[in-house]
């Protein structure tokens, strides 16, 4: 089991900056890819950036490339995700997910190859 805990959401203005942190507890974080999800309000849940297991390599949805950065700190139990020049449509609850990287191809857009998720974070970019 792997239990993930969000923090860092809160409101901020438009063209302003977040940054989300995912702490994780339990089995070997350094195990498992780390996927970023959001959903708001009436819509369905959409990727948003992942990162490898080891760090190597990341990947983020067309919507937010240039804008966000996704990390980790494997000694840390911690991945991260930094948000800069937000958007009004950036409005959501944010989701950290962990995918076990032994357990085959990383499909990291996809929510539903995630084994474990944490409960989510609201962020709301006003304009």
């Amino acid at each position: 089991q792997v239990q993930l805990v969000e923090s860092g959401g809160g409101l901020v203005q438009a063209g302003g900056s977040l940054r989300l942190s995912c702490a994780a507890s339990g089995r070997s974080f350094s195990n498992y890819n780390m996927g970023w999800f959001r959903q708001a309000p009436g819509k369905e849940r959409e990727f948003v950036a992942a990162i490898r297991w080891s760090g190597g390599r990341t990947y983020y949805a067309d919507s937010v490339k240039g804008r966000f950065t996704t990390s980790r700190d494997n000694a840390k139990n911690t991945v991260y995700l930094q948000m800069n020049s937000l958007k009004p449509e950036d409005t959501a609850v944010y989701y950290c997910a962990a995918d076990d990287h032994n357990s085959g191809p990383y499909y990291y857009a996809t929510a539903r190859r995630y084994d474990y998720w944490g409960q989510g974070t609201q962020v709301t970019v006003s304009s």
